[in-house]
Order: C-alpha cells, then sequence, then structure tokens
C-alpha cells in the first residue's frame, strides 16, 4: 500500500498522463504527430480475464478461466540519460487459467485470447529510438513480432484469437514469434510523409523459448534455427488530420527458419505468406465526438511451404459510443474463416480411417463474436460477449470419429488498469 500510494502521488505531482499497455498486445507504433509521456517513468500494472462457457456443441459441456496480470514500466530516456527520442521498455506477465477449446469444444484455436505462454514470463525487455523529429522508430531487444505487424487495437474489442491479437494463420504457417514469448528482435518503421510508411522487422526463432519451462530471462542463442522477417507498406490517418481516420495495409512474411512438415515430421526449412488489412471510420455522426462506426478487415495467403492453412479472411464492425452518456462504450462484431490445406488435414482424416470412421472432415472453420465493451471507468473495461463455432477443426482431437458440433460459446472478458485508479486516488486527495 506504501509503495501504491508513493507512486500515484509521484504520478499526480509530474501531471503525467500515462498511456498504459494493459490489453494482452502492446499497441502499433504511433504516428510522429504523437507525443511522448510527459513523465520519465511510466508503470504499468494491469489485469486481463476470460472466462469461458460452451452451454451446447463442441465435444461436452463446460467451462474455463484464463487470466494475465501484466507488470512492467517505460522509462523516458531523455529524461534520465539525455537521449532524446529514447524509451526502455520492460514488462513481465503471469497467465493461467485454463483453455475452452482445448478442454471441452475440442478445436485448436482459442476462445480465450489471454491463455498460452502460462506461468511468469518475461515479455518484453528492449530500448526503442526515435530519430527525425519521430519519422524513424526503431526498436531492438526482447520482444515478439506480433505486438508490431497484424495487429491493430480494433482487434482486441474481442475476447476470440481467431481475431484477438492477431489473424492465427501467421502462427499456425510460420514461426511467427508472439506475446508473452519474445526472442531477439529489431523493428523499425519509418515515415515517408505524414501518412505512408515503410515498416520491417527480423526476429530470431528458437524453439527452447516455447518451453513451458522457459521463463523468458534465459538469453542464450545457441539452439537457434533462422528468422522470421516481416515487411509491410502502410497508409494511417487520426482524429488529428482525418475526419474519418483510417489503416490500409499490404505485407507479408519470409520464415527462413526450420519447422517439422504436417504429414512426415521431416525437417524443412523456409515458408512465406502475404497479407492485407484494413480499418476504416465509415460513419461518423458529428465532428465534435469521435463516436463512430469502424468497419476493418483481413485477408491473408499462404506463399509457399508445406502448411496446415492456405488463406484466412475477417471482416468486422465496431462501434464506438453507443448508448446516450457511453461515448467509451464498443459494441462489435467479428466474423473470420480460415481454410486448411489437404496436408494439414491429413493426419486427421489418417487417423479417423483408422478408427474405420469417414474421412469427409470439414475444410473450414468459421468463428464469429458479438461483444460489448462497457468502460465503467478509467480503469475497469467489461466485455461480455457471444462466440459462435462453426464446424471447429479436429486437429486437437484426430481420432474423434464424429465430426465436432457447432459451438455456441457465453463469454466475459475485463481489464482491470490499476495505474488511472492510483493517480485519481492520489490527486483527489
Amino acid at each position: 500500500m506504501r509503495f501504491a500510494l508513493t507512486v500515484s502521488v509521484l504520478l499526480c505531482a509530474q501531471g503525467a498522463l500515462f498511456a498504459s499497455r494493459a490489453s494482452a498486445q502492446t499497441p502499433p507504433v504511433p504516428a510522429p504527430s504523437a507525443a511522448p509521456a510527459s513523465g520519465p517513468f511510466t508503470p504499468i500494472f494491469a489485469y486481463t480475464g476470460e472466462a469461458a462457457a460452451n452451454p451446447s456443441g463442441g465435444i461436452r459441456q463446460g467451462s474455463a478461466y484464463a487470466g494475465q496480470l501484466l507488470m512492467g514500466f517505460d522509462l523516458d530516456m531523455v529524461r534520465l540519460a539525455g537521449a532524446k527520442g529514447g524509451m526502455l521498455h520492460f514488462d513481465v506477465t503471469n497467465r493461467h487459467g485454463s483453455n475452452l477449446a482445448a478442454d471441452a469444444i475440442g478445436n485448436d484455436t482459442s476462445v480465450q485470447e489471454v491463455y498460452g505462454g502460462q506461468d511468469w514470463h518475461l515479455a518484453t525487455l528492449s530500448y526503442e529510438q526515435r530519430l527525425f523529429n519521430g519519422r524513424l522508430d526503431i526498436e531492438a531487444g526482447r520482444i515478439p513480432a506480433n505486438t508490431s505487424f497484424l495487429h491493430s487495437t480494433l482487434y482486441c474489442v474481442f475476447q476470440t484469437n481467431s481475431s484477438c491479437g492477431n489473424p492465427p494463420l501467421v502462427f499456425k504457417d510460420s514461426n511467427f514469434t508472439y506475446y508473452p514469448v519474445p526472442s531477439w528482435g529489431i523493428v523499425a518503421k519509418a515515415f515517408l510523409n505524414g501518412r505512408i510508411y515503410l515498416h520491417g522487422g527480423a526476429y530470431e526463432v528458437n524453439p527452447d523459448l516455447t518451453r513451458p519451462s522457459d521463463d523468458g530471462f534465459t538469453f542464450d542463442s545457441s539452439h537457434m534455427t533462422g528468422i522470421v522477417a516481416p515487411a509491410e507498406i502502410g497508409y494511417t490517418t487520426s482524429f488529428a488530420d482525418d475526419t474519418r481516420p483510417r489503416n490500409y495495409v499490404l505485407g507479408g512474411w519470409y520464415d527462413e527458419s526450420t519447422y517439422a512438415d504436417p504429414l512426415s515430421g521431416s525437417t524443412q526449412r523456409g515458408r512465406s505468406g502475404a497479407y492485407a488489412r484494413f480499418d476504416q471510420l465509415i460513419l461518423r455522426p458529428s465532428l465534435a465526438s469521435q463516436r463512430g462506426l469502424t468497419l476493418f478487415g483481413v485477408g491473408m495467403a499462404n506463399l509457399s511451404g508445406r502448411v496446415i492453412e492456405d488463406h484466412y479472411e475477417e471482416i468486422g464492425l465496431v462501434q464506438q459510443g453507443t448508448f446516450a452518456g457511453r461515448d467509451a462504450d464498443t459494441l462489435g462484431f467479428v466474423i473470420d474463416d480460415q481454410h486448411f490445406t489437404n496436408l494439414g488435414l491429413a493426419a486427421v482424416r489418417a487417423a479417423r480411417a483408422s478408427e474405420g470412421a469417414p474421412v469427409k472432415i470439414p475444410t473450414h472453420e468459421t468463428m464469429m463474436e458479438l461483444a460489448y465493451g462497457a468502460h465503467l471507468s478509467p480503469a475497469l473495461v467489461v466485455s461480455p460477449n457471444l462466440q459462435y463455432v462453426l464446424e471447429p477443426d479436429q486437429m486437437a482431437e484426430p481420432y474423434r470419429t464424429q465430426d465436432i458440433r457447432n459451438a455456441l460459446v457465453v463469454g466475459l472478458k475485463f481489464t482491470l488498469d490499476l495505474m488511472p485508479l492510483l493517480h485519481t486516488e492520489a490527486c483527489a486527495r
């Protein structure tokens, strides 16, 4: 309690408005016009919980809860060491709980995004440097790829891991590194003008880092099997320079690391894919408010390698500002489709044939979610949601002799960001 009070008093004394990385993913690098935090030390202390139950469908009925405690800080190096534009990032997570998809539904894509990377884990340890008045941003250290690429804050309006925090194809078709399991990496973003940017990175692929026994603090790269390198070109605007902000991105990745063949298990090397994604505010009733309806979508395809999925599509809508006086609340709907390759389904078909069951199985898995985000305070967001899994993939249950039933999922997600609480309480005294 004494530590919390001391921190909150310092925050008020500085008059800082701190932006917390409270969600499971860090936000994308802001545009050059974004101002840095006014204080040298930005603490991060937040908790996200996700409950889910399937009253119908799946293999059996069940319920599960998964949670993530996030702690860390950002240090503005210009205040501490005179390094203008420099920032040191550090955070750790504790993920705990169970996975409804594995326990009751039987499919491979979770309906609880914060499940994965269980126990305590170093999630980020990096140095970020902005140059040329913010037009070039470089970050290096222990970082995951998915917090910089194929990510939008819109995606985590939802609880399903088929949308939040990234489209699942990139993880199934490559060794794309993911939060909270970082590796050595470097990423750079260069704005060619105020709206068009180039973005690229390279990340170590190391199987040791994904083992349950690894806590992220082992920095040995002797078992590195290669690198994964994403790159993209984008067009971005904000409310500062556009009445209807938008993002349009074309990108792809090359993974030159080794991987196990989905059918034979033999060692292969080299996979690649491409994607296009966008979001656009399409309806804004008043220029005096940021309330409005945003349309977003993603399309992805495999280009090379022996992979499980060959394409993925997603489309969704998010309304910010719902009822009178609820300008921060959100209402969102998303639907996405994963299409599996014959190679990816071969093992399931072989397993079913060995049991004397029909080998004709669904080649698509469609997942959807309707979610309401109630911003009850600056510190607390509660999001009840309904999800539906159509034709669940059977990859987690290959010897099952019948197709898995479509599953209805009732979910509840909440995020508690303690820093606004501490700041408000201290300032009120």
